[in-house]
């Protein structure tokens, strides 16, 4: 009986209130007598009339707006807009989702798409999304109805937000199909099992088949590849099954390499964008990054070479075109596979040869295939021989801008080959700094299109080596503002570059000191030893750092992180983090940094990139909140998201800086309030802590330390002193003895806190150790102040926690000590401590008032 009413109980919850109704019945039935029974079923029956009612008015207002949008003679522009509105707020709750899909809605929303009018095609869209979201069932009835091809082919079309509005309804497809929610799995009555793969493969088969159709747009090509790139590859190398990938692979490589092969202008060639080929190899990237096997690699490496043979021979100059864009494709993205596709008999010479061809488009093909090539240093000396003259021919005697530039940059990659050692220079004495003027004049020319000023920066990505050239380009406001100007335009392709040009800029690339024993067998064995350039000491990268930030570095940085585009990939991640950490190095710059939007950008970097990213992104997190007050910095919710990459820091594997600078962040956050704590504790950073309590290092022992003097504020950390055999309030007594002035401030702080807030505590001390009143003692007549108070704030909360506790301490010297104290005038806190301690002596009986005297 009891079982029957709760599960209605839980049934009336579910909004299931047909069955929750039919188990309330059985029970009355089963007891007519019982009153809760039946004013539960009395409740429920209003609850049922009152969601009828409102079902009938929502079924007529959703007839309603479906009317008014599908009517072809309604002019009211207002009112369809509302009528559209209202449509999609309505799907964004479930039970409006419900509604929709169960009053024939799909089919009503089908006949909005097939409007071809854009904003009800958006209106309809965007209610799919709702529908679809979250929600595994309904979406595979809806791409059962819909049907791909459809969906599809409205992603190709020419309106830019109706394909990005099927760009978002697909991904929010993908996203119920491969995991759907709880709300679907119902109990045995209702049991359903859904299989979705067939369903997921279908919608990618056709996003493939979209990749080389002519009709499709170019931004729909684009949303496609995005779309393919968040949904096919692993998101983690802890999925084991990397089947989606080989599949699409299988499948649809080539139509892939149709993209990345596309050169334009050329007749017949696909619609793209400027982003279309960086799309294209950042797929092609990650799809090489998820194979597992050299099997699997080998299979990629052979399916891209038989598509450039497929071009490269038995068609003329056209194929041998695409043939190379292909290569060039590659060497941006998995550059292994591009490596050896370069390899193959014809490809370098014909890239050499189509350098000095007469046809712009042809030379521009081939000089970006030439500057990928020289990314590997084996490459960049075999070019250096046989294709410096020619890159240094196009540069003078080239009469176009466009092909100038990437000659110029080309000739940048290979100047830049030995790196930031100062004794391997490619080219002779200044040539890097004429090479990197003329980048700086093409940069600051607004007559020249975006697409042709983003590879000046590509140039000084590489320049920027040079320590001549970053003195230079950071004193050159114009160029910094324009590369910022570029950084934040819709031409994502540029980001990279700009991030590592302000890499070099800030000197943020890992970089060890050399042991000197080593460089001494390097000296006598005759090896190479690297050579740090006089501009590239602290000093000299200070202050490019301050001109960096004085020119509006930070804004392009937070504008860079907002972009969805694939081109900001997890590596162009890192090195913009690393970027933000060598900005908030000195503790002057970090208000300003947070002023321009650094704290909010920083957030994302440290949740998502490479581990090395999101490491620098946490300690430049960290930089900021040990420094800065963490609720201006970080206002409102946002402060919650700083925690878990704070916690991060803690992990053993990171480095003693980040372990302490963590504590010390979390140390401020823990000060701030108990929603806080909890979130400390939720992310199991207390286990961390304690174990940093042992280091040996003194400085990140005293920070544990501090952390754990703020997280006993917390009941749960307070309750984990008095656990069974744990020794961690023996640590905190232990330490407010030691030599070290701050641990023992820090130990004492936590112990006055521990028995404030949890008396039990106070029972507790004389059992850990036999030295207790020693320490105790010691604190009392400490020279310092915050010592002997804290001292005296413990003794005070002992003695009121327990009468046979006060005995011990009266019994020993404590009370001499007391009774002096309580007569220090010139230490009012400590004093007054003293005094209550002694009345609560007094109270107890355990010592008499000395007349005359308060």
């Amino acid at each position: 009986m009891k079982a029957l009413f709760r599960r209605s109980q839980a049934l009336q919850k579910l909004g299931r209130l047909d069955q929750a109704v039919s188990d309330l019945q059985r029970c009355v039935s089963l007891e007519p007598k019982n009153k809760a029974f039946q004013e539960a079923l009395r409740a429920l029956g209003s609850s049922m009339h009152e969601k009828m009612r409102t079902m009938s008015c929502t079924d007529s207002k959703v007839e309603q707006m479906f009317q008014i949008l599908l009517d072809p003679e309604e002019k009211d522009a207002d009112k369809k807009q509302k009528a559209a509105q209202n449509l999609i707020v309505l799907a964004r709750e479930e039970a409006g989702a419900e509604k929709i899909f169960q009053s024939d809605g799909v089919r009503l929303l089908m006949q909005l798409l097939d409007t071809a009018k854009a904003d009800v095609m958006l209106a309809a869209l965007r209610t799919l999304v709702g529908l679809c979201s979250g929600h595994r069932s309904r979406t595979m009835a809806i791409l059962a109805e819909l049907g791909a091809p459809r969906l599809s082919a409205v992603l190709g079309v020419e309106h830019e937000q109706v394909s990005l509005a099927a760009c978002n309804l697909l991904h929010v497809m993908f996203e119920s199909l491969k995991e759907g929610l709880q709300k679907d799995f119902r109990g045995k009555e209702d049991a359903v099992v859904l299989d979705s793969s067939k369903d997921l493969k279908l919608l990618i088969k056709h996003l493939l088949e979209l990749l080389a159709l002519e009709g499709a747009s170019a931004h729909g090509r684009d949303n496609a590849l995005n779309l393919l790139i968040k949904v096919v590859p692993r998101k983690s190398p802890k999925e084991t099954n990397n089947s989606m990938s080989l599949w699409v692979i299988d499948q649809g490589l080539k139509k892939i390499l149709e993209v990345g092969s596309t050169v334009c202008g050329t007749p017949g060639s696909l619609p793209v964008t400027e982003n279309s080929r960086m799309s294209t190899s950042v797929l092609l990237s990650k799809l090489y990054d998820d194979l597992k096997c050299d099997a699997e690699r080998e299979n990629f490496h052979h399916l891209c070479e038989d598509y450039v043979r497929s071009w490269f021979e038995g068609h003329e100059l056209s194929g041998k075109l695409r043939a190379i864009q292909t290569v060039s494709c590659l060497l941006q993205g998995p550059s292994d596979a591009g490596n050896r596709v370069l390899e193959l008999e014809g490809i370098m010479d014909s890239v050499l040869s189509l350098c000095a061809s007469v046809s712009e488009a042809h030379q521009l093909v081939a000089v970006e295939a030439l500057i990928h090539a020289a990314d590997k240093a084996k490459r960049a000396s075999f070019i250096t021989a046989n294709g410096v003259s020619l890159l240094k021919e196009i540069y003078k005697h080239s009469e176009r801008d466009s092909i100038r530039i990437r000659a110029l940059v080309g000739l940048c990659k290979l100047g830049s080959a030995g790196g930031t050692d100062f004794s391997m220079k490619q080219f002779a004495e200044g040539s890097t700094m004429k090479l990197a003027k003329q980048c700086r004049k093409w940069l600051c020319n607004e007559m020249i299109d975006a697409g042709t000023r983003r590879w000046a920066v590509e140039g000084l990505a590489y320049l920027t080596f040079d320590a001549d050239v970053k003195e230079e380009f950071v004193e050159d406001k114009a160029a910094m503002q324009a590369m910022f100007h570029l950084a934040k335009s819709e031409d994502r392709s540029v980001l990279y570059a700009v991030a590592s040009t302000l890499v070099n800029c800030t000197n943020s690339y890992d970089h060890e000191e050399p042991d000197p024993q080593m460089l001494e067998l390097a000296k006598y064995a005759k090896q190479h030893i690297p050579e740090q350039h006089p501009k590239d000491k602290p000093d000299f990268v200070k202050r490019r750092v301050r001109k960096l930030l004085a020119a509006g570095v930070v804004s392009a940085l937070a504008c860079m992180v907002k972009s969805e585009n694939p081109a900001l990939t997890n590596s162009c991640r890192e090195l913009i983090s690393r970027v933000f950490l060598a900005l908030v190095e000195e503790a002057e710059d970090r208000g300003g940094v947070v002023a321009q939007g650094g704290g909010k950008a920083l957030i994302p970097l440290s949740l998502e990139g490479t581990e090395v990213g999101q490491t620098k992104a946490a300690q430049a997190l960290a930089k900021i909140t040990i420094t800065s007050n963490p609720e201006m910095a970080f206002p409102g919710e946002r402060i919650y998201e700083v925690v878990r990459p704070l916690v991060s820091l803690l992990h053993l594997q990171r480095t003693g800086l980040e372990n302490f600078e963590g504590l010390m962040a979390l140390t401020n956050l823990a000060g701030i309030s108990e929603r806080l704590r909890q979130k400390i504790l939720k992310e199991k950073a207390v286990p961390m802590i304690e174990g940093y309590m042992f280091e040996e290092h003194e400085l990140i022992r005293l920070a544990a330390t501090e952390c754990m003097c703020n997280m006993a504020m917390s009941k749960e950390v307070q309750e984990l002193f008095l656990a069974e055999g744990s020794d961690r309030l023996k640590l905190m007594v232990l330490y407010s003895g030691e030599e070290d002035e701050k641990l023992r401030r820090a130990a004492s702080g936590t112990l006055a806190m521990l028995t404030a807030l949890h008396p039990p505590i106070c029972k507790r001390i004389p059992q850990v150790t036999v030295h207790w009143l020693e320490i105790l003692q010691a604190l009392l007549l400490s020279p310092s102040v915050e010592l002997q108070h804290r001292g005296a704030v413990v003794v005070m909360n002992m003695m009121a926690a327990e009468r046979e506790v006060a005995e011990q301490l009266i019994a020993s010297e404590m009370l001499e000590i007391l009774s002096v104290l309580a007569k220090d005038k010139d230490k009012p806190r400590v004093a007054q401590a003293a005094k209550e301690s002694l009345a609560q002596a007094l109270a107890y009986g355990l010592i008499k008032p000395n007349p005359g005297q308060e």
